[in-house]
């Protein structure tokens, strides 16, 4: 199964859910990302915060969601459309979610507190993709309206 993080940059929240949801995911499972305009570059806080966690930032980079080595089976965008953010919406016969984290790259204040913010981002996503994976995977893919009732429900969890 692949699994599409997808959000508009395609910088730091769509790279974290990617990166890290490949640092948990079981065999025969693996996240993309992508962006509907991408910014061209993944932050450096968020590489720096992946690291820091243990996690690989080898080839990582923004790209656009037109340049995909592969279909996705699930679409999570993770755009903040509470905030007034555009989420872009992904066409064809694939299972959407929304699992909607603020952007931390437009955090502002002390270096300490923009950390905070991308720290916030990457435990609302690793939380709710270990409550992905610990889903009946197997079981699940099987029956897409049950799946889509966990992912949107995954959605709302925060840590």
């Amino acid at each position: 199964m692949n699994i599409l993080f997808l959000c508009t940059g395609n910088s730091c929240r769509s790279i974290l859910g990617e990166a890290t949801f490949n640092h948990l995911a079981p065999p025969g499972w693996q996240a993309l990302s992508a962006g509907s305009h991408p910014t061209g570059k993944v932050h450096p806080r968020s590489l720096a915060l992946l690291a820091r966690e243990g996690i690989s930032t080898e080839g990582y980079h923004s790209k656009s969601w037109d340049d995909l080595p592969v279909t996705p089976d699930i679409v999570i965008t993770v755009c903040a459309s509470a905030a007034g953010e555009t989420c872009p919406a992904y066409l064809g016969p694939v299972l959407r979610t929304h699992w909607g984290v603020d952007d931390p790259a437009h955090a502002t204040g002390t270096d300490a507190e923009i950390d905070a913010a991308f720290m916030q981002a990457y435990r609302i996503l690793r939380a709710r993709i270990e409550a992905f994976i610990a889903l009946p995977l197997d079981e699940l893919k099987n029956d897409r309206n049950r799946f889509k009732v966990e992912l949107d429900r995954i959605g709302t969890l925060l840590p």
